[in-house]
């Protein structure tokens, strides 16, 4: 071992854990057993992958090379016993903790993800259900409940969504003209081209009723009034909601889009066109009926839709639709991703929409996000001074770079879909 190569100082907690707020993050879970069984499978699985684990004392492991990521154990102990006991739940608190972190955390998540399915032996494939937790049936994305999963998120701070996001507030993938990884292109840009490839798709233009499911903060909706169209947009955010009408009033706009806070259950009228932006993810694989089922009750014959959803493989969301996770838990309670047989099932067992066209970017995703995750992280003075702390930035520096590395290695898809009702 070279000097060049021996671990660099890692990146510590630099600030006592709040209890009281992380109560799971704080608490190191005891369960001798449990951790010696994850170290045995973490070690396994590391020798497989393209990556290397140092621990204190220069203890080295994993199949990578000199020119692959390096992952730290900081406190192995901690971190064996946290997935241990709730396994990608643990993973995901330890790197909240302090337990483990990366000179590059995509490149090291990249690594996983490449190799998800073929990480965990079979034999624990099928012991999912009696291993992991279920989602709490608090998360149920009801009326109720739908309500409250959205303000554990979107209603965090519009402050806060500023800091990373582009001057357009979109939260969602763009789509980059040309080749995305490294593209020269402003973000801005690359967000009102994929909003306006959604708006082109559907028909939308003078005259037209549209029916938005998932405001966001307002900018599809402001093209889309900007094209002569009349826009209802609901959403259940109450903070989107306020600065998605005050950015649509200062555009002169507000004759022509009406912002209800309202869940997509309750929508009313008749619409030429509907538009729903990376919202199904937080509908719930129980409730897709009911949100197909109110598009195709609100459409009007020969109308069409423009959906935007994140993806994953259909063995994956089947296999997974009902497990807790570390996402589930800390980011987007109540959420769950679709697949493209899932997103077709649901339409021909429920609605007379039919899919006439679809467009998958999921590389485009990779450099948004990494993208927002550079401004995040440049900015955590800046987060700090809104009330986030210490735990709450590594938390969501983990949510994105993780989100990052699923769209650079395939397991995470986007695209947009082309609904049509005869």
């Amino acid at each position: 071992m070279t000097a060049t190569e021996r671990p660099q100082r890692p990146v510590l907690q630099t600030r006592p854990i709040d209890a009281q707020r992380w109560a799971d993050i704080a608490a190191v879970p005891r369960s001798p057993v449990r951790a010696a069984i994850a170290r045995r499978l973490f070690r396994h699985a590391a020798g497989r992958l393209p990556l290397r684990v140092a621990e204190p004392e220069d203890r080295w492991y994993g199949a990578g090379t000199g020119a692959d990521p390096v992952m730290r154990l900081v406190r192995p102990d901690a971190f064996f016993a946290r997935v241990g006991a709730t396994g990608t739940i643990g993973f995901g608190e330890a790197y909240m903790a302090g337990d483990w972190t990366a000179d590059d955390l995509p490149a090291v998540l990249s690594a996983f993800a490449a190799n998800m399915r073929d990480m965990v032996p079979p034999m624990l494939h099928r012991l999912r259900n009696a291993v992991l937790s279920v989602q709490p049936h608090a998360h149920d994305n009801t009326i109720e409940g739908a309500r409250d999963n959205i303000h554990q998120h979107y209603d965090l701070s519009n402050d806060l969504f500023a800091l990373f996001l582009d001057e357009s507030m979109t939260y969602s993938s763009a789509v980059f003209d040309g080749e995305p990884l490294g593209s020269a292109e402003a973000l801005t840009d690359a967000q009102r081209r994929k909003i306006d490839r959604l708006l082109d798709a559907t028909g939308v233009g003078p005259g037209v009723r549209v029916l938005e499911i998932g405001t966001g903060w307002g900018e599809l909706a402001l093209r889309a009034a900007g094209r002569g169209a009349h826009v209802t947009s609901l959403t259940i955010s109450t903070e989107q909601a306020e600065l998605a009408r005050e950015r649509i009033a200062a555009a002169g706009m507000s004759d022509r889009v009406d912002v209800l806070l309202q869940d997509y259950r309750q929508a009313q009228g008749r619409y030429d066109a509907v538009v729903s932006v990376e919202m199904i993810e937080a509908v719930g694989a129980n409730h897709w009926n009911e949100y197909f089922r109110t598009i195709d009750r609100v459409l009007q014959p020969g109308g069409r839709v423009g959906l935007q959803a994140i993806l994953q493989d259909d063995y994956t969301v089947l296999a997974t639709k009902d497990t807790y996770t570390w996402i589930r838990k800390y980011i987007f309670p109540g959420g769950q991703l679709a697949s493209v047989e899932a997103i077709e099932r649901t339409l021909a067992a429920h609605t007379t929409l039919r899919v006439a066209d679809r467009y998958s970017f999921g590389r485009h995703y990779a450099e948004t996000l990494h993208r927002w995750r550079t401004k995040f992280e440049a900015h955590a003075a800046a987060v700090d001074a809104l009330g986030f702390d210490e735990t709450f930035r590594r938390m969501w520096s983990l949510y994105l770079a993780y989100s990052e590395a699923g769209f650079r290695t395939g397991y995470l898809d986007v695209a947009q879909f082309t609904l049509t009702k005869p």
